[in-house]
Formats: C-alpha cells, structure tokens, sequence
C-alpha cells in the first residue's frame, strides 16, 4: 500500500509516492514558469501545472510500478493563489501568484473599509498585496467580465481536487490563508464576502485537512495507467503540510523551510494575534491538525533569490554541475568560506516580507569593489537571507513565541553549508529530518487519514519522524555574523527611501 503526496509549489510541481512508514519510493518533478506580464505582477498558466502535475504522478505511477497499491492522494499548494473558472472546472485567466504585488489601491480600501486590526483580528492575516482578498477585489474592478463569467474562484487545492474527482473542496488550512476566512468561525467570513459582493457559493465547500473528498475519475485512473481509484483527500499550505511532515504536531515547535520562499512556522494552542505579531505583520493560520494553528513569516525571495543567481550569472557553472551529474547549488554555495562576506545584500528582490511587508522595497547590495568576487557575491546572498530570517526570530521571540530550535526542510535543507550558517547567525541548533522534503510526506500523511490509514496524525507524524543530522551554533562564528547582523538590521531603514524612489513609490 502506496501514499501519495502532490506538493504543487510556485515554481514547480513533484508528485511522491511514499510507504505508510514514511519511506519514500519513488518522486518526479517539474519546473514551471512564473509569467511576469507587467511590472509587479506574477501570474501562471494553471492548466499547464495541471499538465506537468500530470507528467510527474504518471512518472512515478510507472517508476514504482504502482499500478493497483495507491491507497490516496494528498495535496500540498502553495498559497494564496487565485484562479477564476469555469462551470467545468477549467481556468478563466492565468493564476495570479500570491506574490503578485498590483493590489496596493485595493489594500488602502480593504484597510478604509474594515480597518487593519480589525481584519488581523478576524482573519489573521496583515493586510497585504500576498492575500487572495484584494486580488479578488482587482478582479472585480478591473477584469468585470471575468469576474462575472466565473463559476467559482479557487486556489489551486480546489483546482486541482476538481480535476481529479469532478467534486469541488478547499481545506480551512488553505482557506484560512486568503483573508477571507473567519479564524474564530472557522468558516469563509460572511462580513468579508457580502462587503465585495461575493456570493459563498462561488467559493468551495471547507473541508479539514485530511477529508477524502471523492475517488479519482475512472478515466483518469485509466490514463495514468492505474488499475484501481485512489481516494483524492483535502491537504492545505504547503508549508502547513511541512511542518505536519516535520513533526510541528505540538505546540512550540518550529521549523524553518527554504524553498521559493524562506518560511519560519511555529505550532500554535491558539491563535497568536498581539500587538507585537501584528506589528510585524506575522500571520496566523490552521494547521492541518484541527484544533492547532502556525504562526508565519515570510521572506518571498529565499530559494528564488539563489535561482536568479543561478541562472543569471552561473551559466558555466550550471552547465559544468549537468556534465557531471551533479547540482549545481552544490558546486556554487558548497565551498565558501566560513568567514563573513566583505558584503551585505538586501534580499528583497520582490518586496520584503514579515516584518516590513513592503511591496516598493528592493534588493541591493553593499560594498562592492574591483577585488569582489562571484563568491562573495554567492555568500553574501546566503547570509542576507539568514540575516533577514534572524530579523523574524527576534520578533516571534518579542512577541512571546518561544523558539528552542529550528527543523529544516525544503530544498535550503540539503545544504550544508547554509544549515550551518543558520546555526551559526540565530545562535539556535538546526535538525534536518531525513526526508527534507517534508510537504509531500505531510500531504501523504493526510491522504492516509482520510483513507483511514491513520487515526491519530499526531501519532504518526511522531512516529515516522527521525533526524539524521544537528548542527549547533559555533559560538566564535556567532559573535562574527553578530558584528555584520548588527548592520544588517540598518539596511532597511536607511535604504527604502530611494528604494521607493527608484519604483515611483509603487511597485
């Protein structure tokens, strides 16, 4: 008997096929792309993730020659994503990604017409370009025909159960990122949905994570060469399936995960909504464990800052890493040196996330000379994304969160040399569970149950979870990245006035 995770991020797509213990057997994966059709926006042909969401479970169906043992499918997906469709299910428009930033004069009247503590109190969520609400008031404003030819707006959990099952459902997990749902009611919030004229029914049924909505189609199953029809069960954020995956089943446990974004979540007994959260704009949301909730930051560029560098200005390395057989992040950040980087680099290469949430920030980079090297440049673009990670611990810390250690997972967790530097900056010890790719193990996990595979999530996240490695901070390397930190915390500050000048104050 097979579990299957499909963890459907911003910039690719992987289906995994897992044991019950947890062991994996079998994952593919795809890239994507993320379309950038005007300044600050960011869309993606959803029907083509569907396609390539397609090619990869086909893949490992046929790889594991698992053609009658999977029991269920779980999703894990990115969030906040919009898509318009129709009666049928199929998109209307392009998606637009959570990290679209055009929603600025939509925020400024959800913030007249609600009031920002008053939406962080009901929703959790800060008033930002990131929520699906002010991309379903754009819609409404500047895409009319669109927003009344559509049957349902869904993200792309709804999206893709839809077109595996025929049957609509969105987990309160996914829901409750969009600035529409009501964390006290654990329902879409009628207030917000009757002040954009949005009727519920447009938007799917809630469901917990972890509810089988239907069985895959017949022909699906017959496409994908499958003899049987797994059951296809409601998972949530992706990064909410990864801290299911890494064990954040109890309150107080906190992981972090570097993937296209660099994500901090901490397990929750209760929504934390204080004054010093709210302050820096840390979200709160369901966990896929009923009864649980995540505190959130965010840092969007992460894992997407070292692709651009990648791509940008390591072309002869990347071809090297593929006649090799090697990756290329291995050869790029593998071998820097342990000492600090002569420069300091703003990783807000598309605004900034928690705490500042400011969509007209801008990446940059300080200390540039003749004798500067890629190196450099590469180690600098680590630490200014640890820099900017031990910036949202500090504040979780402030705001009463307490942080002992952190769990690493995504594709940041098989670098050593980052994992170290973490260590190393935030003075806190890193484990790295054995399988990092933690989202698609806690999609399976919810897919086993909803097939009933499991009774107890709690129980079995704990009881398939195992750490293979710790790295501690290494006190002189602390004190060293604490002299460049103390100065990082001035780049901000003094930067974003001509920051916002160079983007005209929008994004």
């Amino acid at each position: 008997m097979y579990l299957m995770g499909l963890d459907i991020g911003t910039t690719g797509c992987k289906a995994s096929l897992f044991r019950e213990n947890g062991e994996l057997v079998a994952v593919s994966r795809r890239e994507y792309e993320i379309l950038f059709p005007a300044p600050g926006w960011a869309e993606q042909d959803a029907e083509n993730v569907w396609r390539l969401a397609q090619e990869c479970i086909v893949e490992v169906i046929h790889t594991s020659k698992a053609y009658r043992e999977i029991t269920a499918i779980g999703l894990s997906v990115q969030g906040e994503a919009v898509i318009p469709v129709d009666v049928n299910g199929n998109a209307l428009r392009n998606a637009i990604l959570g990290m679209d930033t055009r929603t600025n004069e939509q925020n400024r009247w959800l913030e007249e017409r609600f009031g920002r503590h008053e939406l962080y109190s009901r929703t959790g969520m800060p008033i930002h370009t990131i929520n699906t609400l002010p991309k379903l008031v754009w819609l409404k404003t500047h895409e009319p025909q669109t927003w009344q030819q559509a049957y349902r707006f869904v993200l792309y959990e709804d999206f893709l159960i839809q077109k595996m099952t025929g049957r609509w459902g969105l987990s309160r997990c996914l829901a409750s990122r969009t600035q529409l749902y009501d964390l006290q009611e654990g329902e879409w919030s009628e207030e917000i949905l009757s002040a954009i004229e949005l009727e519920p029914v447009r938007l799917s049924p809630l469901y917990d994570s972890g509810t089988a909505v239907s069985t895959l189609r017949s022909e699906l199953a017959t496409a994908w060469g499958l003899s049987n029809q797994p059951l296809v069960v409601t998972g949530g954020h992706d990064q909410a399936c990864g801290a299911l995956g890494v064990g954040l089943v109890r309150p107080g446990l906190s992981m972090v995960s570097s993937g296209t974004a660099e994500v901090v979540e901490v397990a929750l007994e209760k929504p934390a909504l204080g004054e010093v959260l709210e302050k820096a704009n840390i979200s709160c949301y369901v966990h896929p464990i009923p009864g649980l909730y995540l505190a959130m930051t965010l840092n969007h560029s992460g894992g997407l800052l070292l692709r651009w560098f990648r791509d940008a200005f390591c072309a002869d390395i990347k071809a090297e890493a593929i006649a090799r057989g090697e990756d290329a992040y291995d050869l790029i950040f593998g071998n820097l040196p342990d000492s600090p980087s002569p420069l300091l680099l703003l990783p807000h290469f598309s605004g900034s996330g928690t705490p500042w949430m400011d969509t007209t920030s801008k990446g940059a980079i300080l200390g540039l000379t003749f004798s500067t090297t890629r190196a450099d440049v590469a180690l600098a673009i680590l630490e200014g994304l640890t820099y900017e990670l031990n910036l949202n611990l500090e504040l979780l810390r402030e705001g009463g969160v307490i942080i002992k250690e952190l769990r690493a997972i995504g594709g940041g967790a098989r670098s050593k040399r980052w994992l170290e530097l973490k260590a190393n900056v935030t003075g806190i010890p890193v484990l790295v569970p054995k399988v990092t790719e933690a989202a698609s193990w806690g999609a399976a996990l919810l897919a086993g149950k909803g097939a009933g595979v499991f009774t107890d999530l709690t129980q079995a996240a704990e009881a398939t979870l195992e750490f293979t490695n710790r790295y501690e901070p290494n006190p002189e390397q602390h004190v060293a990245h604490a002299r460049h930190y103390a100065l990082y915390k001035e780049l901000y500050p003094t930067l974003i006035p001509l920051l916002s000048r160079i983007s005209g104050g929008n994004p």
